[in-house]
């Protein structure tokens, strides 16, 4: 299966349990529900880069969103990148900044990514890239569309 493309999010569950299950700042967990990122995924054989890009920027200029960043200590990115090989532990660069280890493998065509802090599975389904972010209990499905 080719991951390769450009993917848009056109819709996620309510991703407000499975934040709070990894402990991501309550600040993001309310930015959330307003971004729509993109997600552009170069593959080469067992080699894949993933940028993930947001507005956030462009959204949250305002000093009332800065000063509360500032002091929950959160990063105000507009993309991150991440590149790994199927079968090496990678450090993953998280959205609010935060690293983790994690293993990427392949599974039945998917991109299983696990970490000590929760499991991201990526999958094709037609135009669709299906993203299943589960920890604990909670889980966040996600559905982009291939621009």
């Amino acid at each position: 299966m080719d991951f390769s493309g450009s993917w848009k999010l056109c819709e996620q569950g309510n991703p407000e349990a499975f934040l709070r299950a990894i402990s991501a700042p309550e600040i993001y967990i309310k930015m959330m529900k307003e971004v729509k990122p993109v997600t552009v995924i170069e593959q080469k054989g067992e080699e894949f880069s993933i940028c993930v890009k947001t507005a956030l920027r462009q959204m949250f200029l305002t000093k009332n969103w800065i000063a509360l960043l500032k002091i929950h200590r959160c990063h105000l990115q507009g993309s991150h990148t991440n590149t790994f090989s199927i079968g090496e532990e990678t450090e993953f660069n998280t959205m609010d900044g935060k690293k983790i280890k994690g293993t990427a493998r392949l599974v039945d065509g998917k991109i299983v990514i696990e970490s000590d802090k929760f499991t991201h599975v990526r999958e094709i389904q037609g135009e669709e890239m299906i993203e299943t972010l589960t920890a604990g209990g909670a889980a966040l499905i996600r559905r982009s569309r291939r621009l």
